[in-house]
């Protein structure tokens, strides 16, 4: 995996390859952030990666110069990694070891954008309670957005908050906003 842009583009980092991670593609990265590019000042972004895994999105935002990043991951390994990374790149990343589904129901912090890689073999309503635990908790600032990657075989066209969904290669992105 490699960061393509910002203070660290094109420096690769190598997960040890015991970790039970699915890295957003460097095509669907790259089509995400030229999107949130045109609609936010990194700068000044407070950010949530659910399901980090390896924290190839969290990266990216350290890269851009987000101003915060929680990355929350329930695997140990995912964890530890991030948090060795983090620190060698100086990246301004809180690690949370934690269910994302507990992590929802707890924090009260409210994020401009949170981004959300769950298993693609996540069942439909486990999809759901994610944008749905977002909304309910007022997770999100006024103009922020929840971007949830998935396969073909999730489908978010009926929740009150979706707004759109982007395909780049298998991968797909649906965005949720608080008045779409």
């Amino acid at each position: 995996m490699r960061i393509i842009s910002g203070k660290y583009k094109g420096r690769r980092i190598t997960a040890p390859k015991n970790l039970p991670i699915r890295p957003t593609t460097d095509l669907a990265k790259e089509s995400l952030f030229n999107i949130l590019n045109n609609r936010y000042h990194f700068s000044s972004l407070h950010v949530l990666d659910l399901c980090a895994g390896m924290g190839n999105i969290s990266y990216e935002f350290g890269s851009r110069g987000a101003k915060q990043i929680i990355s929350v991951d329930e695997n140990a390994g995912c964890t530890k990694f991030i948090q060795q990374t983090s620190k060698e790149f100086d990246f301004p990343i809180t690690v949370i070891k934690s269910d994302i589904f507990k992590y929802l129901e707890k924090t009260s912090q409210q994020f401009d954008i949170i981004f959300a890689d769950p298993p693609y073999d996540f069942e439909q309503l486990q999809f759901d309670s994610i944008a749905n635990s977002v909304f309910q908790n007022k997770l999100l600032n006024d103009d922020g957005i929840l971007v949830i990657e998935h396969s073909k075989n999730t489908d978010f066209e009926n929740h009150p908050n979706h707004s759109n969904t982007r395909k780049y290669g298998g991968s797909l992105f649906s965005f949720f906003e608080l008045n779409p």
